[in-house]
């Protein structure tokens, strides 16, 4: 993902290679593993900018925001409809075990029909990061694509690209997908500005910037998705934590609470194996931002000459009998959770490098990028409210 772009071109198609750099798919992959639900197929998660900006974390679309451009861009040259298209939606989506799609068209449902143009960029890679989940087209070339962590796909939302993608057998498959209409009526941009518009706080205090769970049925997985029962399955939060060596500990016994819509908002701390971490989080979507952000950045903490206090304790027989009995609340079935989002080698990686001074580190270096992102957008909005576009601002101009 360091190399210089390149781009194959086969008529209706544009494969465009190394167009993401290595940072920008980790960032992107952070903010999806740290803020997504359940998605519209089974076995498939999702991330929308208009979700980000409900949950109280509308700073993050600022990392989309020149990637968008730049995908415009490049779809209307090699389309030749320059200053044409719109973005009609724009989505992190992630495909996991047991995930495919058959031969489709983008556009192939009545409501569906305003997308001209699809544009898919690979976040992660084939063989690497997940097996299956090779894309096919039906006719044409290339026929197959097998994905790789930067490159994008491009191609018309029509019959003339109908395609698939194989089941997932390992992993977690990530991509970053758009779509692009001809029709005004159909902006993502102007009903983005409206929500920010009408949900974001034009105050800089950082505690602002502190995530917001949804609904808990939102982050529900089931092994009938078509089902919200939750006497099956398990809360994707707390199964993206699990699977990487961590548990939670409500800062009150919980105990008694059946609720987890309500749990989900507690204030808690994070344990793991026998230690617990004293540091409060303001509620479990704010600990896993924090933690899918170490995931992202470790590598820099281990260079980091900073000298933290940590403050860990070992777990009370007390403490551990209250979380085994919330954690029954939340995950129903712990084969089912390592099974949908378990990578062996990345698992086993996180394991071996953790320290929770680095993890201290961590946690001040994240509220410095929240509150980086926030002034952007801060800066940015006045600029898109006049426009009625969602734009890169220059440094200049804010």
């Amino acid at each position: 993902m360091g190399d210089p772009e390149e781009a194959e071109e086969h008529g209706r198609r544009l494969i465009l290679h190394n167009f993401l750099s290595f940072q920008e798919c980790k960032e992107l992959e952070f903010i999806h593993k740290s803020n997504c639900t359940v998605g519209y197929r089974p076995h498939v998660f999702s991330t929308t900018l208009s979700h980000l900006i409900a949950t109280n974390s509308a700073h993050l679309i600022m990392p989309f925001v020149p990637i968008r451009e730049r995908l415009k861009e490049k779809v209307e040259e090699f389309f030749g409809c320059q200053y044409e298209l719109f973005v009609e939606f724009t989505g992190l989506i992630s495909w996991s075990r047991g995930s495919s799609i058959g031969w489709h068209s983008d556009d192939n449902r009545p409501y569906l029909k305003q997308r001209d143009f699809a544009a898919v960029c690979y976040l992660n890679s084939y063989g690497n990061d997940f097996k299956g989940g090779l894309f096919h087209f039906q006719d044409g070339d290339p026929a197959t694509i097998v994905p790789s962590g930067g490159d994008v796909v491009i191609y018309t939302a029509d019959s003339r690209n109908i395609h698939s993608v194989d089941e997932i057998t390992d992993g977690e498959r990530l991509t970053l997908a758009l779509w692009f209409s001809r029709d005004a009526t159909y902006d993502e941009d102007a009903k983005l500005i409206t929500l920010l518009s009408q949900n974001f706080l034009h105050d800089n205090a950082p505690e602002l910037c502190l995530p917001l769970p949804a609904s808990s049925n939102m982050y529900w997985f089931s092994p009938d998705q078509a089902s919200s029962d939750q006497q099956l399955g398990f809360d994707i939060c707390w199964a993206r934590l699990h699977v990487l060596g961590y548990d939670l500990l409500f800062h009150q016994d919980k105990s008694y609470c059946s609720n987890i819509s309500e749990l989900l908002m507690e204030p808690l701390r994070l344990t793991r194996g026998d230690e617990l971490f004293e540091h409060e989080f303001i509620n479990i979507l704010h600990a896993l931002q924090v933690v899918q952000f170490y995931c992202w950045k470790a590598p820099d903490f281990k260079s980091a000459k900073v000298e933290e206090t940590t403050s860990v304790v070992v777990l009370s027989q007390s403490q551990r009998e209250r979380f085994v009995c919330l954690k029954s609340l939340f995950v129903k079935d712990v084969r089912l959770v390592d099974s949908v989002f378990s990578n062996v080698t990345f698992v086993e990686s996180a394991q071996h490098s953790f320290n929770w001074v680095d993890f201290t580190i961590a946690i001040a270096t994240w509220e410095d990028y929240v509150r980086k992102l926030h002034r952007e957008l801060v800066m940015s909005l006045p600029h898109w409210r006049t426009q009625q576009s969602i734009f890169n601002v220059s440094l200049d101009e804010k």
